[in-house]
């Protein structure tokens, strides 16, 4: 089989070549430009102080843009792979293509997955996230991640950042609770943790049995040998093909954008939480106008839980009983009281500044984690139907949900900007090994046009469903998986060698980051 050459392909000039190359580089300077501009003037009201917080904010910055840098090795060279193996774009365009695609993807992503997979997480860790044991938590987790991700990508095994992420929050979880023991701390959301367990389970198997029977189709429906062809060596495809395969780029870019580049963003909106809480923990976007809503929905929620409470005397600490409830999902008497209290306090304390932006540095804190545990609450009931609220009371109490989850389940933009930056440089760094497995290992032939296409086409549509229900699944899974579907479907035959590493890398990707993220945080909370 002959090896894959990359120089002068896809019939591109060198000067194309280096237009591109230019542009991308523009891109990424104007890109750190506007972030860092972004930054100072978020931090510019409340600089003063002790330098500690912003050097632990430079470094933990560093440590999540170099996760989603790495992540570019995997996952983003996945949906370049095809255009560049079949020579349809130039490395160098088919890298700024996929950026700005990606880029666009991520501007335009809701935050759900972002904020679904921070639900893992232990509560009184994400409440805590400035402390020692958040800061521990934050580094442990993507540390372990990197180490994992790079050492997949030195051997060119195409391995999840999604799987290896969550793993890594599952493995910090566990040792907050054994090293707690039955202290009142919790360790991982297994009922959430299942939730996203199925959506990475079961995306592989779609993306296999999907793309070969989307191949069957199409060589039943569209006879056209020139579609089935591999490439030939540095010649690109003709138009019509090559217009194809820069079309399902452009969607798995958009969709791993969507996706995959959000699991980043939740981790860099907690940095910023724990080190700055008086810039990010409640999102200052929300009008004087949006705030008196808030309250008044605040008042209409607390009305409704009313109703619920049976009498029940006052909570002397409302927000630890509904904590509880978050931790355990148990119902106890106590907790709906002091829900009621709860979203009380949050009216009083957000009245009382008129709007987001104006609630006092000094309780901004406190105001966002009363938030959040009313709104995780509210989620956990809404989940459990427990207890069976009235339709018009249901609606109060989520009306006020999705209030509370504007003002705090916020992403700037400079954020998603940096985590495309991110995404875009790692791929231009790390594509290559990626590319050569995706192309010519896994099966034994060459990659064809079509199935590149329709391992693409049914990539793009998977990740493009799971985002719509805030769920995250692997790009790196379900194309790898796609185009052993489509070498089945064609009979071409499998590299089982491959194969078994890659299904070996699947199985202990979970097992190793869980142990890798507990070990590290066990350290990090020895040393802070």
């Amino acid at each position: 089989m002959p090896e894959l050459s990359y120089p002068q392909s896809s019939g591109v000039s060198g000067k194309g070549r280096n237009l591109g190359l230019v542009v991308f580089l523009a891109v990424i300077v104007v890109g750190i430009g506007y972030c860092s501009m972004q930054l100072v003037g978020d931090l510019q009201p409340v600089r003063g102080g002790s330098i500690l917080p912003y050097l632990l904010l430079g470094v933990a910055l560093l440590i999540a843009l170099g996760f989603e840098f790495v992540n570019g090795f995997h996952d983003t060279a996945n949906a370049v792979a095809t255009v560049i193996y079949t020579h349809s774009l130039a490395p160098n365009l088919a890298v700024v293509w996929s950026g700005t695609w990606n880029f666009l993807g991520v501007l335009t992503s809701s935050g759900a997955v972002a904020f679904g997979i921070l639900q893992l997480l232990p509560v009184e860790l994400i409440l805590q996230v400035g402390s020692s044991a958040g800061f521990s938590m934050v580094f442990a987790l993507l540390i372990a991640a990197i180490i994992w991700n790079l050492g997949t990508w030195y051997f060119g095994l195409p391995s999840s950042s999604s799987h290896t992420l969550i793993g890594s929050i599952i493995g910090v979880g566990l040792m907050n609770q054994l090293m707690h023991g039955a202290s009142g701390t919790s360790g991982v959301d297994w009922n959430q943790a299942l939730g996203v367990g199925k959506s990475l389970l079961f995306s592989p198997l779609i993306g296999f049995l999907a793309a070969g029977l989307l191949l069957m189709i199409l060589k039943a429906v569209v006879r056209v040998p020139a579609l089935y062809a591999e490439p030939k060596g540095k010649e690109p495809p003709p138009f019509w093909i090559r217009s194809l395969l820069i079309l399902t780029c452009t969607g798995v870019s958009f969709a791993h954008g969507s996706n995959d580049g959000q699991k980043g963003m939740g981790l860099i909106m907690l940095i910023l939480i724990g080190t700055v809480p008086t810039a990010y923990a409640l999102n200052k976007a929300v009008t004087p106008a949006e705030t008196q809503t808030f309250v008044a929905v605040a008042q209409q929620t607390s009305a409704a839980l009313a109703r619920y409470t049976n009498g029940a005397p006052p909570s002397a600490n409302p927000r630890a009983d509904v904590e509880a409830y978050v931790r355990t999902h148990q119902l106890t008497p106590a907790t709906l009281p002091a829900l009621k209290q709860l979203t009380d306090v949050i009216a009083q304390q957000v009245g009382a500044s008129g709007s987001m932006a104006g609630v006092p540095q000094g309780i901004v804190d406190n105001v966002r984690n009363n938030m959040y545990v009313a709104s995780e609450a509210i989620r956990l009931m809404n989940k459990a139907k427990q207890p069976a609220f009235a339709p018009e009371d249901a609606k109060a109490i989520d009306n006020f949900k999705a209030q509370t989850d504007h003002a705090t389940k916020f992403i700037p933009t400079w954020v998603k900007v940096a985590v495309a930056i991110a995404l875009g440089l790692g791929t231009m760094v790390g594509w290559k090994r990626i590319v050569v497995t995706v192309g010519e290992k896994i099966g034994k032939q060459h990659l064809t046009y079509g199935q590149g296409a329709s391992a693409e086409l049914v990539a793009m549509m998977t990740i493009g469903a799971a985002d719509m229900y805030g769920l995250p699944v692997s790009t790196t899974h379900v194309l790898s998986s796609g185009v052993a579907g489509t070498m089945a479907a064609n009979g071409s035959g499998l590299q089982w060698a491959t194969v078994r590493s890659l299904v070996l890398a699947w199985v202990l990707t979970l097992p190793v980051s869980i142990a890798l993220a507990a070990g590290l945080y066990w350290v990090f909370r020895a040393v802070f």
